[in-house]
């Protein structure tokens, strides 16, 4: 089931971000920068296993750290809002796509209750070059792991 519903889901994902007038307007992002993306979101991911507040903090961008205000915070707040983010089973990386405005990464999420989601990383790219994590939406796909 999961390779069947693998790309719906990432399809459903897009039409939620751009709305169906914007499709047209989604490219493809390139090896180099999804392979970094991939890495600022897999940061988040082991230091939320070791609950390493500190670096899962340092991975959202300058304005979701002034909004939050302490590694401590947002520690809570993830653990309270986004189980299967914070304790996933399992993830699954979608590929990433640019449009005018943002760029997103969905990943496929199994979380600790065994329901899947796919959460939409929204990617800013800072001045030094450097991708950070600018909020993360996540989408209930009815889907449950056995």
């Amino acid at each position: 089931m999961k390779a069947a519903a693998t790309p719906c889901l990432a399809l459903l994902a897009l039409f939620v971000l751009a709305g169906f007038a914007g499709i047209a307007a989604a490219r493809p992002v390139d090896p180099e920068n999804q392979s970094e993306i991939r890495r600022v979101i897999e940061t988040q991911l082991d230091a939320f296993r070791r609950d390493d507040g500190e670096t899962a903090f340092a991975q959202a961008s300058p304005e979701v750290r002034a909004r939050i205000g302490t590694a401590g915070k947002f520690m809570a707040m993830v653990r309270r809002a986004y189980a299967p983010v914070y304790r996933p089973r399992e993830y699954d990386f979608q590929p990433a796509f640019a449009l005018p405005d943002r760029t997103a990464q969905p990943v496929r999420f199994i979380g600790p209750d065994g329901n899947a989601v796919i959460g939409i990383y929204y990617m800013e790219r800072q001045a030094d070059g450097s991708w950070r994590i600018g909020g993360v939406d996540l989408l209930p796909v009815g889907e449950r792991a056995i």
